[in-house]
């Protein structure tokens, strides 16, 4: 790695942060995007990292509707272990190149599709983010909607959209999900260090409301009424293993955003082994802790609340005590502004500003995402399913394949060396300048790759391949670029 300080803002300040490629090009680099010279997260950083992506309201209705599947509980968590010891595996992959050279996944991404094919891939996963910002806000705003109320009744009027309302939403609605995007936004622009400190806390923040939570319902349930199946057991003997495999594959499906990128969190670990360990306590012995969290406290509803409510949101607002309501109100938003940040503001920011780096900053490209994510309504969105099954699940089909097409360029086709030079270079000799910036191999990996889960998606009689379409496009993409795609032998 080329350890040249250059000035590549013209402001006669060398940023302290990076290093600067000899061969650089301004079209290819901004500060943001260049590699690291300081990693510094440790374990407990990316351990952080996943809770904040794990306790959300998303995660929580998740994780209790595999304990709904009609399975029993033992199976169950044996289906979550499995799946998010998957996950786990596959995080540990996708981190290693871009903690190796301290680059985030777009800059990677040049590596197997070009320098400037690497814009595919980068636009894909911001679309996907940008409209997963904006429901998640939504949903975080509905929480925050409930506080609102609970101390100001006489806003109810406002809270009808039939009566105060405008594109779909109410108008305090519209101020809940305001209030929600500022914040987001405050914490956002201050930096990277800043989402590093607000995930530090908030994850463990959201445990201990849970376990309070739990403990309270719990005491008014009565602990023998409470179970760890979440109604009737209806599948036994090799039916029961269809519906555990369609069980770990959801479970990976969940994380499979956040997989695709992780290497715009993996890039400021120390090194690969504290990233590793941050891993495993952040996914199978955290996801496995809330996910029980998450299933005691759903059972409990029904025998506190004469209904089973798998919203964490619904429940807390079903609390008889206005301070409890607040508190965990506005825990499960902050919940939904950690994971909102990590999974769906950081990588557009950086995918969007992987497109033109001399004139979209990482800051800029976040911002882009937010500003598009008010003009999307996402409330419109996630109102209706299928808008979301034709929308966000056809994009979603394009992760499986970008996944399996960057891990067999680097484990296979580059044997896990990168040329950083490379990576911020024009230079038609330059390694991964291909063909004009692009690599058609990747390219042509990609298409059939994605189209196949995007066929499973939109034909009714494929319903049953559906939850595994990830799996598909990450053995489609991977088979076809380690048969066709380029190889390096020195």
């Amino acid at each position: 790695m080329s350890d040249i300080s250059l000035d590549p803002g013209g402001t006669g300040e060398m940023p302290g942060t990076q290093h600067w490629p000899a061969d650089y090009s301004p079209r290819l680099t901004n500060e943001d995007l260049a590699p690291l010279r300081d990693q510094s997260w440790g374990a407990y950083n990316i351990f952080a990292f996943w809770m904040s992506d794990v306790h959300s309201v998303g995660g929580y209705i998740t994780a209790g509707s595999l304990f709904a599947l009609g399975l029993q509980s033992w199976q169950v968590l044996v289906s979550l272990l499995i799946g998010i010891m998957i996950v786990q595996f596959f995080c540990n992959l996708i981190a290693k190149p871009s903690q190796t050279v301290g680059a985030p996944y777009p800059v990677v991404c040049r590596a197997p599709f070009g320098v400037l094919g690497a814009n595919i891939p980068a636009i894909i996963r911001g679309a996907i983010a940008l409209a997963w910002y904006g429901i998640q806000t939504y949903l975080a705003s509905a929480a925050l909607l409930i506080a609102f109320l609970r101390f100001f009744p006489d806003l109810a009027p406002y809270a009808d959209v039939a009566r105060h309302g405008f594109a779909g939403l109410s108008t305090l609605g519209w101020a809940a999900f305001m209030t929600l995007w500022v914040l987001q936004a405050i914490v956002f622009w201050h930096g990277m260090e800043s989402i590093r400190r607000f995930i530090d806390w908030a994850g463990p923040a959201v445990y201990v409301v849970m376990i309070i939570l739990a403990i309270y319902l719990v005491a008014k349930a009565g602990i023998g009424n409470i179970g760890l199946t979440l109604g009737t057991v209806k599948y036994t003997g090799w039916a029961s293993a269809g519906v555990m495999l369609n069980a770990i594959a959801l479970v990976v499906s969940y994380f499979s955003g956040p997989m695709l990128n992780f290497g715009d969190f993996s890039r400021y670990g120390r090194s690969f082994g504290a990233v590793k360990t941050g891993n495993f306590w952040g996914l199978p012995v955290n996801f496995l802790g809330f996910s029980l969290l998450t299933v005691i406290t759903t059972a409990a509803t029904l025998p506190v609340f004469g209904t089973l409510i798998t919203d964490p949101v619904e429940t807390v607002g079903r609390l008889d005590s206005t301070a409890a309501v607040i508190l965990g109100t506005v825990t499960f938003a902050i919940a939904t502004i950690g994971i909102n940040i990590v999974a769906n503001f950081v990588s557009p920011a950086f995918d969007f500003s992987n497109v033109a780096p001399s004139y979209i900053s990482w800051r800029t490209g976040g911002m882009i995402a937010a500003v598009g994510s008010i003009f999307l309504t996402p409330w419109n969105l996630y109102r209706s399913p299928e808008v979301i099954h034709y929308t966000l699940d056809i994009l979603g089909s394009f992760i499986g394949p970008l996944f399996g097409i960057l891990i067999a360029d680097f484990y296979i086709a580059k044997r896990q060396r990168l040329d950083v030079d490379s990576l911020y270079s024009m230079n038609p000799a330059g390694r991964y300048w291909y063909n004009g910036g692009y690599n058609r191999a990747a390219i042509i990996a990609l298409i059939p790759a994605a189209l196949v889960p995007i066929i499973c998606v939109l034909t009714p009689g494929l319903g049953t391949l559906a939850n595994f379409t990830w799996f598909i496009g990450v053995a489609i993409g991977f088979a076809i670029y380690v048969t066709i795609g380029p190889r390096e032998h020195t």
